[in-house]
C-alpha cells in the first residue's frame, strides 16, 4: 500500500491503513461494503505547508483506494486540512460539526458525505459488515 503514501501528510498514514484493511477484505466483503456505502469520495487534503494531496475511495464500483483524481467522477468531494482529516478519523472531531465550522467543505452529495465516519472505522477495525 505504499503507493497510497504522500510524504508530509498524517492523513497518509490513515489512508494506508485503511487500504490495507480493504486488501484484507474478501470479495463478499468487498461487495457487502460496496453495497452499503454506494458512493465515491474524492479526499482533498491540505498540510500545513499548503500542499495538496488528493485520495478516491471508490466504494460505489470496485471497492478499492486509490491515489489521485476520481475517475470515474466523486460523488462527493471532501476538501479538508490533514488535521481535520487526522481528527475526524481518530473520532475526536464529528463531521457534522467539522462542517458546520466550515473546517469541512463538500462538492457534491452531502449526504452521502456522512458515510465517511464508517468508512473510516474500517481502517480502525471497528466497522460491521
Amino acid at each position: 500500500m505504499s503507493d497510497l503514501k504522500v510524504d508530509g501528510f498524517k492523513a497518509s498514514d490513515i489512508i494506508v491503513g485503511l487500504g490495507s484493511a480493504f486488501d484484507g477484505f474478501t470479495d463478499t466483503q468487498r461487495q457487502a461494503q460496496v453495497k452499503k456505502t454506494k458512493g465515491i469520495f474524492e479526499l482533498r487534503i491540505t498540510n500545513a505547508d499548503k500542499k495538496e494531496a488528493v485520495w478516491t475511495i471508490d466504494l460505489k464500483n470496485k471497492g478499492v483506494i486509490v491515489k489521485g483524481l476520481a475517475s470515474p467522477k466523486a460523488d462527493v468531494t471532501l476538501i479538508m486540512s490533514d488535521d481535520t482529516f487526522s481528527q475526524l478519523a481518530s473520532g475526536k472531531l464529528d463531521g457534522q460539526k467539522a462542517f458546520l465550522t466550515g473546517k469541512l467543505k463538500t462538492k457534491g452529495n452531502v449526504m452521502l458525505a456522512t458515510k465517511l465516519a464508517a468508512v473510516l472505522d474500517i481502517a480502525k477495525g471497528k466497522a460491521k459488515l
